[in-house]
């Protein structure tokens, strides 16, 4: 008998469920550090093209009145607020404050009305208030872009199904330091936490956000 691949498998198994994407939702943006774009870091993942379809959204969401969340990774001298994670991760000293590295990168950092949150950990919403932010501000929708795949996106992405927001991963807007690494993340996202979609997709998806909005 011929090997069942591995997406039917999943999918015969009970996998990979449609969620569906709710009237309000918010834009991401994980972590769009010098460091996953600079060759002389040690985080250096080489995703440009991820950054800029991230600006797109960034771009279409500001104008449709989608608002948009910015993290980003700041630790103390000695690493402090990082515990064991700066323990497991010594390239993390890219983020110590005041490190260039932990700047935005000039092609896409937040604007006025943006919304930034400075976090030690992989997930957007540990130990920041998101959730209760976002639960305040009725959002059930959480597009999510950035860096990187297999770390703190997909932290996120689970953290935003648990809290429950349904978890849009914006596939040309996130990447990671290696493409088979990047992948394999992608599929277990799609199959147990997000919904994964192109970039033309959500920018169709803010278009009708917006419509229904001035509609409303």
């Amino acid at each position: 008998m011929a090997a069942t691949p591995l997406s039917a498998d999943y999918a015969a198994a009970g996998f990979g469920r449609t969620l569906v994407p709710g009237p309000r939702p918010a834009l991401l943006l994980i972590d769009f550090a010098r460091a996953y774009f600079d060759p002389a870091s040690p985080l250096h993942a080489g995703v440009e093209s991820a950054r800029a379809s991230a600006a797109r959204l960034h771009a279409a969401a500001r104008a449709a009145g989608i608002p948009v969340i910015f993290t980003r990774v700041e630790y103390g001298p000695n690493g402090e607020g990082g515990g064991l994670f700066w323990q497991k991760i010594a390239a993390l000293s890219v983020f110590v404050t005041g490190s260039p590295l932990g700047d935005f990168t000039p092609e896409l950092a937040p604007l006025p009305g943006d919304q930034v949150i400075t976090k030690h950990y992989p997930s957007a919403f540990f130990g920041t208030g998101l959730a209760e932010d976002l639960h305040a501000r009725r959002i059930d929708t959480l597009v999510i872009a950035g860096l990187s795949t297999s770390g703190c996106v997909r932290a996120s992405a689970v953290d935003a199904i648990c809290h429950g927001f349904v978890p849009l991963l914006a596939v040309d807007a996130v990447g990671d330091r290696d493409p088979a690494v990047h992948q394999a993340n992608l599929f277990d996202l799609a199959a147990k936490t997000a919904e994964l979609a192109s970039e033309a997709e959500i920018l169709a998806y803010f278009s009708r956000v917006q419509a229904a909005a001035r509609k409303a």
